[in-house]
């Protein structure tokens, strides 16, 4: 695959990157997602998985990776990839986010997997984490699911930390999540410290279902914004796994859609995701080889004239979408 930069960050990506947000822990909300882990979720058998996916996604030529600190121990098992394939600084672009705390105790059936803190003391203490993990690899780090709830883009101390972080040559991103994903972002935009823009990217769940954000992120790629896709296969409603009641009829239109151009669900939903020129990174969730296998096909697949606009239909109503998503079990 070829690198470009992230926005105007000077990072170096590809089109596909690779989240372990269902790598690094045994329990996510992504549908039959048990069905993929070693039995009993030992760690020492996670992390060899971990690895596996991560050499054939470097070997396939992904050059962006992301992890967070609530990602149970994906920035240890990434920290241990790195050193057994003798990677430099720079040889692939890492981002990592802080503002959960992992809670789940390597258990599945818990009340609560993650806890979100956004104060000052979170941040500090999360970044000397993720830094002693992945030293000078980390070049990216994010605020994770930044909402205006949480007040963290207007906490002085938090931006006047992470603007340091920037000085000292760490860019600094926001991911989003929920209904409220474009608010955010406008709001985000506008953020300066001594008079510079402070963020150099935003990552954004978009997907054929839920593009609430699109606007948004359309002006956040124009101001010179990296953006990066995560969740284009809607945590597995837009894959053959989709089991779910209400979603049968969507579903089954989609995969018709794929079956017309010769392909699967999944590939069809990452391929529309690479189409949007103001994406630079899009995220593969991918949990097992085979399943990254199937990923990458999208990268050669090309669609007929007037199909996005087919594709347009598909579009949910955002609060419909996130109030879906929350029905979703971690498993």
């Amino acid at each position: 695959m070829e690198t470009h930069n992230l926005g105007t960050s000077g990072l170096l990506v590809t089109k596909l990157g690779l989240g372990l947000a269902a790598l690094g822990r045994p329990g996510y909300i992504n549908l039959k997602h048990h069905e993929d882990l070693p039995e009993g979720y030992r760690v020492a058998e996670m992390e060899r998985q971990t690895h596996q996916v991560l050499d054939a996604a470097y070997d396939a030529g992904i050059r962006y990776i992301d992890a967070a600190r609530s990602y149970g121990r994906a920035e240890s098992f990434l920290e241990t990839w790195l050193q057994a394939r003798k990677l430099k600084p720079g040889h692939v672009t890492i981002g990592s986010k802080w503002g959960y705390t992992y809670t789940a105790d390597w258990q599945v059936e818990v009340a609560h997997h993650e806890i979100k803190d956004h104060s000052l003391n979170q941040l500090q203490r999360q970044w000397t984490e993720s830094r002693n993990h992945l030293g000078q690899h980390l070049k990216l780090y994010q605020i994770h699911s930044a909402t205006l709830e949480t007040g963290v883009l207007e906490d002085t101390e938090v931006l006047n930390f992470l603007a340091h972080l920037k000085r000292e040559k760490v860019m600094i991103g926001l991911s989003l999540s929920g209904a409220g994903q474009n608010k955010t972002l406008k709001k985000a935009l506008d953020i300066e410290i001594d008079g510079v823009k402070l963020f150099n990217s935003v990552q954004a769940t978009w997907n054929v279902l839920e593009r609430g954000a699109e606007e948004q992120l359309m002006e956040a790629h124009k101001s010179g914004l990296g953006v990066i896709l995560k969740e284009v296969l809607a945590n597995g409603r837009l894959t053959a796994r989709n089991g779910l009641p209400w979603d049968q009829r969507m579903i089954m239109k989609w995969q018709e859609m794929a079956e017309t151009l010769g392909t699967t669900a999944d590939v069809l939903a990452i391929r529309v995701a690479m189409e949007q020129a103001w994406g630079d990174v899009v995220l593969s969730g991918a949990t097992t080889t085979a399943q990254l296998a199937s990923n990458l096909k999208a990268a050669e697949i090309s669609l007929p004239a007037g199909f996005l606009e087919e594709v347009d239909e598909m579009a949910e109503d955002s609060d419909k979408y996130w109030a879906r998503r929350k029905k979703l079990k971690w498993n």
